[in-house]
């Protein structure tokens, strides 16, 4: 599993008018290159009356799979600078989609490399930025008394509880950080006085420090 990395949460959607063409830049967080190649699909399917539809996504975590197209605009006029402009944020594991319904007015290779970078840099404006950590998925069993104790540990520790289960006992299903792990075990035994039952049942990615 690799390190922690910089993406986005959800789909964020910007228009700007340059000249009277229209750049439509849809950008959106990605799991893989599969769900990289679906969203730029989506939206050429939605704008297919456009005169281009542009892409560039960066489609893992090391920023290894990287690929951009400049969809019958100039060489090097969209999908690079799409991309520089996604890599200068320090962002994996997005894609990003400009439209251009063109307004009757050339840019010049400037022009559209200007129009095209400003474009998806301000949709990212719009965008909610997170840090993806590398996470333990814990459950913990307690009683009903041991609820609040379970609570305030993950609290004092930044653990996010993904549900609860109230049966016959108490089930939290928790992502506790690589960073945080053993603190939060050796916080539960503590509190708990050693009578407390938890077992790591994975590994992922969650999403911590969202923007607004």
């Amino acid at each position: 599993m690799g390190e922690n990395y910089l993406t986005v949460t959800g789909e964020s959607e910007n228009v700007t008018v340059i000249e009277r063409s229209k750049f439509i830049c849809k950008i959106k967080g990605v799991e893989n290159e599969d769900d990289a190649k679906n969203f730029v699909a989506a939206v050429k399917k939605e704008h297919s009356l456009a005169t281009h539809n542009c892409y560039a996504y960066i489609a893992d975590e090391k920023g290894l799979v990287q690929k951009f197209s400049d969809d019958g605009e100039p060489q090097g006029t969209a999908g690079i600078p799409m991309l520089e402009t996604l890599k200068s944020k320090g962002l994996s594991k997005v894609a990003a989609v400009v439209t251009r319904y063109f307004g009757g007015i050339k840019l010049g290779t400037g022009g559209l490399s200007r129009a095209y970078s400003g474009a998806v840099g301000d949709c990212l404006n719009n965008c909610k930025i997170c840090t993806m950590e590398k996470v333990a998925y814990v459950t913990v069993y307690t009683d009903y008394g041991g609820y609040s104790k379970v609570s305030g540990a993950c609290n004092q520790l930044g653990v996010i509880i993904l549900n609860t289960e109230f049966n016959d006992a108490v089930v939290f299903r928790t992502a506790v950080k690589e960073s945080v792990k053993d603190k939060f075990f050796e916080k539960l035994t503590d509190v708990f006085c050693g009578n407390i039952k938890y077992e790591i049942t994975g590994g992922g990615f969650e999403p911590f420090g969202v923007n607004e």
